[in-house]
């Protein structure tokens, strides 16, 4: 009884007088009829001795439980933490940043939201963290490594690239791309555009008498199906490096159209006049959009003497000899260390012309070739140029019909070629006799790493043979690379004795 009104005094000790008084008044009637009990007396307990049953008394506990993380006993928060979380709020009408402590700015960035306008945050964060955020809230696949490892070159170049893949000549308003050229002229520098809408082509509502009783309509106009003119975008991105187009149309669906895929002259000439102004363009591709020779002939034109131009790609076009050559004369008015004519219709003359620039040339290093049909007249050219040719490193020539006498010739050029580090002849016919003319020009080969001659009708004794020295030229390549202070101790000390002998 004694551990019960204590523990209630100690709890609420108003509620423990009251029970003590009346106690008390109970045992005034009883002292009547029998002695009176002791009064009982309040005193403090120890910890242990306080509620020896918790689990009797537990409704009589108040019990804390803080949700928040943050949760402390100070109810105030701290006037700077107030600060920032209004400056946060507040930050699209009145964005301040570089006025605060570093630490403060990082409280800032990592609470903004990444919905803010571009006009706010374009020019005035350069936290990539927060373009991290952007750039994983709206696309689900990121390869920051394809735009220079920045994520906010990369929120930049594809926030444009699909304004421009989306951008509906004479439905949308070109100031959409126009608008956005002042906040990211410093941070695009690769435009990749997979697809350009042509205009919306609404039907004509023909009146009576407008169509033949034959019901031709041969005579009907064509629509326009020119795309989006580059020419301004272009000349607004003043760090542009890399111009990646394709002139095509996805999911189209039932809506399909031969026009939809068109390259017109008017998309290739505001093409060319854009890339021609554009002095720092140092990779340009134009793939899969039916180009031809004339369209080529323009555009290659507009690139003749460019300042900077390293690439140039034209693959999987409609490209033939007369293309070829405009490619050929590009080779001595330029500094291209890339070309890719891969799968056009090039044959023998075409590939004449660039073997002939591609004997004087000291710049190009790579030159695809693959998927035309040059046959043994232009294999034999080309061969004939690399026997005078001191810098291309990177040849491809499958699929292209090439036999024996292209081999024979390629099998002197290893014999005598030094820089020559990858041939494909894949998808040829070079033969049994073509595969021993290789073989034996390997013999005296030291520097080939790559040679792939796969579904070439070559011996298999003659590929392993060439495997073998190839293989044996990468690990002497491996050992260069891991030692090269070794080498040329090695060569300066038999330098003396090979002049001596």
């Amino acid at each position: 009884m004694q551990d019960t009104v204590t523990t209630s005094a100690l709890l609420d000790p108003s509620h423990s007088s009251v029970s003590t008084q009346d106690k008390s008044s109970t045992g005034g009637h009883t002292s009547s009829t029998g002695p009176q009990p002791s009064k009982p007396s309040i005193t403090p307990v120890s910890a242990k001795s306080r509620n020896p049953h918790p689990g009797s008394n537990f409704h009589r506990m108040r019990r804390i439980i803080a949700e928040d993380p943050e949760w402390s006993l100070a109810i105030v928060p701290l006037l700077t933490e107030l600060c920032i979380q209004h400056i946060i709020r507040n930050f699209q009408n009145n964005p301040i940043l570089k006025q605060m402590l570093p630490e403060h700015q990082q409280k800032v960035l990592n609470h903004l939201s990444p919905d803010l306008p571009l006009a706010v945050t374009a020019n005035l964060i350069d936290n990539e963290n927060y373009w991290l955020r952007c750039c994983m809230q709206r696309w689900p696949v990121c390869h920051v490594a394809h735009h220079g490892g920045s994520w906010k070159r990369m929120f930049f170049e594809r926030h444009l690239e699909n304004l421009l893949k989306h951008f509906i000549p004479g439905t949308t308003d070109p100031a959409v791309i126009l608008d956005l050229l002042p906040l990211c002229r410093n941070y695009v520098r690769r435009v990749h555009v997979d697809q350009f809408l042509p205009p919306v082509q609404l039907p004509a509502q023909l009146r009576p008498g407008d169509q033949s009783d034959s019901g031709s309509e041969g005579e009907m106009e064509e629509p326009t199906v020119d795309h989006y003119q580059l020419g301004d975008l272009v000349a607004g991105l003043s760090h542009l490096e890399e111009l990646d187009l394709v002139y095509d149309v996805k999911d189209c669906g039932m809506n399909f159209e031969w026009n939809l895929f068109l390259f017109t002259y008017r998309d290739c000439h505001s093409l060319a006049a854009a890339i021609k102004a554009c002095h720092t363009l140092k990779i340009f591709k134009l793939t899969r959009s039916k180009v031809d020779d004339d369209k080529a002939r323009i555009i290659i034109r507009s690139l003749l003497d460019h300042p900077v131009l390293e690439e140039l790609d034209l693959s999987h076009n409609l490209i033939g000899d007369r293309g070829a050559r405009g490619a050929a004369k590009l080779l001595s008015h330029s500094r291209l260390r890339v070309l890719n004519l891969a799968n056009n219709q090039v044959r023998a003359p075409g590939a004449q012309s660039l073997a002939h620039a591609l004997a004087h040339n000291t710049n190009l290093i790579s030159l695809n070739l693959r998927l035309n049909c040059i046959e043994d007249e232009g294999g034999q050219a080309l061969a004939h140029a690399l026997q005078t040719n001191k810098c291309l490193t990177t040849l491809h020539l499958g699929g292209n019909e090439l036999s024996e006498p292209t081999a024979t010739l390629l099998s002197q050029v290893l014999a005598i070629n030094t820089t020559l580090t990858s041939i494909n002849l894949s998808c040829n016919h070079i033969g049994l006799d073509g595969g021993k003319q290789l073989l034996e020009g390997m013999s005296d080969n030291k520097t080939l790493l790559e040679f792939d001659l796969r579904l070439s009708d070559v011996a298999q004794e003659s590929e392993y043979l060439i495997g073998q020295a190839l293989y044996a030229n990468r690990e002497a390549a491996r050992q260069r690379a891991l030692n090269p202070s070794h080498f040329m101790s090695t060569i300066t000390a038999n330098g003396p004795q090979n002049s001596v002998g």
